[in-house]
């Protein structure tokens, strides 16, 4: 096995940086990661068998499955806030322990096809959100009182897509380190 130190393996695709700057082509570029997600996702995982689900991606890391089951959870909250950031002036939003929805029987034991199903579902009409925004949409904003801070939905947009593939390349990367035969070349 590859020894990764475990900053790789948290964020395997680096952690989350702030946009310094926007713009219709970035925008967009978001758009797609979110739109070719749950595809991507899909053909991640769509050989494995339930030992492989229930791997950790990390020692001490959730389980393939729960990370799979924690991505549609996650992105339902953020589709829920930019529908509250369009109809309302900077709502406060109510933020959820991610952790502990990921221990629930739901997140541990679901077979992942349902989660696959819900994020394909959902990320069909959130994209269909986001590709009808115009640029003063994205401007409009949310509370959030954990960090006490106001979020422009063009940057709760580049977080997405960062967060998406972010939890893809644990799977991927897990997928490379175990060597696990899925037919796939």
């Amino acid at each position: 096995m590859i020894l990764v130190d475990i900053e790789n393996l948290k964020y395997p695709i680096g952690k989350f940086s702030m946009p310094k700057e926007f713009s219709a082509a970035l925008t967009g570029q978001w758009i797609r990661s979110i739109e070719e997600l749950p595809g991507k996702l899909r053909s991640a995982v769509n050989n494995l068998n339930d030992q492989q689900l229930d791997t950790p991606y990390r020692d001490g890391g959730w389980t393939v499955r729960q990370v799979i089951h924690h991505l549609p959870d996650s992105h339902m909250n953020a589709y829920i806030r930019f529908k509250l950031a369009l109809t309302e002036e900077t709502p406060v939003i109510k933020p959820y322990f991610e952790d502990r929805w990921a221990q629930l029987p739901d997140g541990k034991i679901a077979p992942v096809a349902i989660s696959l199903s819900l994020l394909e579902a959902l990320h069909q009409r959130w994209v269909l959100l986001l590709k009808s925004m115009s640029e003063d949409d994205l401007k409009k904003k949310y509370h959030h009182p954990e960090s006490h801070k106001d979020w422009e939905l063009r940057n709760v947009l580049a977080l997405y897509a960062w967060h998406g593939n972010h939890h893809l390349a644990h799977i991927t990367s897990l997928l490379v380190r175990e060597e696990w035969n899925t037919g796939r070349k």
